[in-house]
This record gives structure tokens, sequence and C-alpha cells, in this order.
């Protein structure tokens, strides 16, 4: 699909249908490969000119923010899929394809009547977009935390033996606990494990002779029991710690092995739940904000037609996706059915020294209505 169309307004002098056949005449004519739409907009309340000039301040701040809502989720459909490795689904309204919204816009009279004034609309699909961005936020936190739950056990588990969790490395067999012995378990770098071996039964007295054996190694520490008295416990761990050695205690049990295993299987399934239902969710959501933000951009079509033709409304609105390269001449095409009498005076700064900003503070300025939409 095209990622990105222009929204345009013509004046009408005669009839709408004599433009639109010029229009499409003359683009099948000099760039037949840029696809051309009628934008339907109805009939909206018009209201005063002051009302409308009012508006105009207001139309571009809050197309960025509606458009910047829709790029969001859109943002955050595309990282649901890619840390799950589906494939994408294709954006749609209501199971419309989003490009296929646009080009075939229908207006929702139910949800936006329109005898309604044109600032009550505009503030309408506002508050619905901006409650559904505080969704998003509310949502996303809530993912990310068990998220994080996760990656701080998986980090546990199979992190460096310096900080990761020990139990799942210990069986039963390697743990000696009476009245009066302990097992501890030394993490030793790997280059200091014939240190280890050498000095360990002399780091303090009552070391039980040839008790230290290396269960786990990794690509920076070995991991190694030694068994000694309770009494000479404190001062084994200072000698090691001297010697960087490090000394980590461990009670061993099969229930506390079982709960932690448990315990990560409920936050895989915590999270593959979240994940799928935000997922549905921004679906959904990016169907309501595209489809509010299509009518936002029709009501900002007819508000800055109506400043700019004056009334009663006569305009031929469009929506067309040229080419990078077939730009200029689609633009070459839509100055010369622009309003001609005032071409010169809405020439964009660069060809005219002092020109002025075209309505809504769009950056390019033409004898006509436009503006971009970018679906992605």
């Amino acid at each position: 699909m095209a990622s990105r169309y222009w929204a345009v307004s013509l004046p009408v002098q005669n009839s709408a249908s004599s433009v639109w056949n010029n229009l499409q005449e003359q683009i099948s004519k000099h760039s037949f490969d840029t696809p051309l739409y009628r934008f339907n907009i109805p009939n909206l309340r018009v209201g005063t000119l002051d009302s409308l000039l009012s508006l105009s301040d207001d139309l571009v701040r809050s197309n960025s923010f509606i458009e910047g809502v829709a790029q969001k989720i859109r943002r955050q459909i595309e990282e649901l899929q890619r840390v799950s490795g589906v494939e994408s689904n294709a954006l749609t309204v209501d199971g419309v394809p989003v490009d296929s919204y646009l080009t075939r816009f229908v207006w929702d009279e139910a949800k936006y009547p329109t005898m309604s004034p044109l600032k009550e609309i505009v503030d309408s699909i506002h508050t619905q977009v901006a409650k559904i961005e505080d969704d998003l936020k509310v949502r996303v936190a809530e993912y990310n935390n068990v998220r994080s739950q996760l990656n701080a056990i998986n980090r546990k588990q199979s992190g460096s033996l310096a900080v990761r969790d020990l139990s799942n490395l210990v069986k039963p067999e390697d743990i000696i606990i009476s009245e009066n012995l302990i097992t501890l378990l030394a993490i030793i770098p790997k280059y200091s494990q014939k240190d280890w071996l050498a000095s360990y039964e002399t780091l303090t007295s009552y070391v039980v002779p040839r008790s230290s054996k290396k269960l786990y190694e990794d690509n920076e520490y070995a991991l190694y029991t030694v068994t000694l008295f309770h009494r000479v416990a404190d001062n084994f761990r200072t000698s090691s710690r001297d010697k960087g050695f490090q000394i980590r205690d461990i009670e061993y049990s099969s229930e506390a092995q079982e709960n932690r295993k448990q315990e990560l299987e409920r936050i895989v399934q915590d999270q593959e739940s979240l994940r799928s239902s935000l997922l549905q969710w921004c679906y959904t959501s990016y169907g309501e904000v595209f489809s509010s933000w299509m009518h936002f951009c029709a009501v900002r079509v007819f508000a800055e037609s109506i400043l700019r033709y004056g009334l009663p409304p006569s305009f031929l609105a469009c929506v067309l996706s040229p080419s990078l390269k077939g730009e200029k001449k689609v633009r070459s095409i839509l100055d010369g059915l622009g309003d001609s009498s005032n071409s010169t005076y809405w020439k964009s700064e660069d060809e005219v020294v002092g020109g002025m900003m075209g309505l809504g503070g769009d950056a390019d300025t033409h004898p006509y209505v436009s503006f971009t939409i970018n679906l992605v």
C-alpha cells in the first residue's frame, strides 16, 4: 500500500464533476502512476468566520497529536510482533485496510453528527484519542512490568555465576548440613582455579580435606563446593574474600526449587497473556484512532477550504499518492487547477520572497488546500 497521501481541495467555479474530470484527465495524461480518489466530505456546519479562524489555529497541533498516537500504537504493534516472532497482520478499520479506508472514506454520521459545530467534532475526536493514549500507557506499563520481572529471573538463572541463582546448579548430594559441618559454595575466577584448589584447605583450620568439588563453569567463573566446621565458617569467608574468592551460602530445598519453578511458569504465562491481549487491543485501538484521524482530516480540509475559497462551500476534495519523482509534475497539475488569481499570493517562501505561510501552518503553500497524511 502507499504510505503517504496528499489531502487536497480545489476550488469549484461551475461544477465539482467538471473539476474532477479535468483532474483525472490531467493525472492520467501526465502522471498516470499516481493513485487518485475522491475524498467524500459531507456538508458540515460552517459556523462563524471567527470560529473557523480560531479552529484553524488548533488544527495542525491536533493533527500532530492524533497522528502521533496512531504511530505510537503502530510501533507498539511492531514491537509485540517482533518479540513474539509472529507474522504481522494488516492494520485495519473494522476489517478494512487503512489505505482503503482513507481512499474510500465515508463520514460516520452516527458518531459525528454533521450538524454539530466543527469545534465540537474536533474536541470529541481529541478526547477519544487522548483516552486511548492514556489506556495505551497503562497497558504498556503493566506489560513491561511483567517483562521486567521475567528478565530479572532469567538474569538470575542464566547470568554470570557472580550474580545468578545457584539453586538449580546444586543437587542434594552436593550439600552436607549437619550439627558440626556445613557446605559453602565458592565462586572462583576461571584463572584462579589452581590457586583455589591449592589453598582452600589452608584458608582456615577445620576445613575437610579434598572436600572441594567443581559443580559448574561459565565464561568467567567456576562454582566449587567446600565443606568445613560451622564454627570456622566466618573466618573462612573472610580469608576467601581477601584472596578474591566469593563465598555464597545456600540452603537447598526441593520445595523452594519447585516454588521458584512454578513462579517462573506463572510469570511466563502472565507475559504471554498480557502480550496477546495488548496486541489485540492495539489492533482495535489503532483502527479507532485511524478512523478518528480521517474524520479529523475531513474537518481540516473543509475548514481550510472555507477559509481559502469563501462561502458558500464550493470545492472538490481528493486524496492522491504521487511517487517522489512524480511530485513536481502533480503539483504543476494541481497549481493549474487551483485559484489562479491567487496563485502568486500563495507561492512558497522559496519562490516569492516574503510569501506568507499557508492556512493551517503547512510548510508548503499552494494556491489550493493541501497537507500530507503519513500512514507509516
